[in-house]
């Protein structure tokens, strides 16, 4: 098929709907009507690939096909946008270290790890930031530090286990950091391996609570700029998945545009010195999850 006859290939109003419902199913994802452009736009050359002639054809071909479910994993990488840097909102890692840490070890007593979950991590800038601050805090070496990233697109996992980044990823970060922490070479900068023992990386669907039991107990979830983009029971879904794998008295950090009003009563809202954060209550024992009392203020997270 020529360039032309690629371009010929539309996707129609019912299409979209039926592609964009298959894709919130999957993953709780939504796509406005403003989406259809550039969902055809990405997707078109996947059509084409595989021999097909119509988006009719593709959804078919997503929904019935021994392959489908790996095809869908591919779209998936191919629609969602996954542009980040190091050290993006960086009010939140200095939060971490100089008073999220300290809370923790005075309520762990001591117990010398510090798990961290970056959920929607894309190409790994988020895991390897917080990996760079518990290091020059010194908490790298008063605790155990784990951290583990998780995206659902396969192909930004991988970017991010090979820890090789261009120079538009270092817009916000001091140069003395570049270079204590990257190794440059002719095809980018290389994550040294003492900041690359702290991390872990896998693939992972949010909804999928079953897959989210291997991340483990963890002290504190960054889950920044991902609730935007989740329909509402999808939402609520991720956040008692969320607080499942958080241990007691365990940290959320959202983005600065979301909250969890009308999501979830079940955390505590905390108010540091530059963020407000949630907080799971350490005596959840006694208490069921919608039971807790409702967070105070407005819940909000904007400016």
């Amino acid at each position: 098929m020529s360039r032309r006859g690629h371009d010929e290939i539309r996707l129609l109003p019912d299409e979209f709907q039926r592609l964009r419902e298959l894709f919130n199913k999957h993953c709780g994802l939504q796509f406005g009507p403003e989406a259809r452009t550039s969902m055809e736009r990405r997707l078109r050359e996947r059509v084409v690939v595989l021999g097909l002639t119509s988006f009719s054809q593709y959804y078919e071909y997503l929904r019935y096909h021994s392959r489908g479910r790996a095809e869908l994993d591919e779209a998936l990488d191919v629609i969602t946008v996954n542009e980040t840097y190091f050290f993006r909102e960086d009010y939140q890692l200095r939060a971490l270290v100089a008073e999220i840490v300290p809370m923790l070890v005075r309520a762990g007593g001591g117990r010398g790890r510090l798990s961290i979950w970056s959920a929607g991590c894309s190409t790994g800038e988020e895991v390897y930031s917080i990996a760079i601050a518990a290091r020059e805090s010194g908490a790298a070496e008063r605790c155990d530090v784990r951290i583990f990233g998780s995206d659902i697109s396969r192909r930004c996992v991988v970017a991010a286990r090979k820890g090789v980044y261009g120079a538009s990823s270092f817009r916000a970060t001091p140069p003395e950091l570049r270079r204590r922490y990257f190794t440059e070479r002719p095809d980018g900068f290389h994550v040294v391996d003492e900041l690359r023992s702290l991390c872990q990386f896998g693939h992972l669907n949010l909804l999928d609570s079953s897959r989210a039991a291997v991340v483990g107990r963890v002290d504190v979830i960054f889950c920044r700029n991902v609730l935007i983009y989740l329909d509402e029971e999808s939402r609520r879904r991720v956040i008692e998945i969320f607080y499942e794998r958080l241990s007691p008295g365990g940290f959320l950090l959202l983005g600065h545009s979301e909250s969890l009003l009308n999501v979830s009563t079940a955390f505590e809202l905390v108010h540091l010195r530059e963020d407000l954060v949630y907080r799971k209550p350490a005596a959840t024992l006694r208490l069921g999850l919608s039971a807790i009392a409702p967070e105070r203020g407005d819940g909000g997270k904007g400016e």
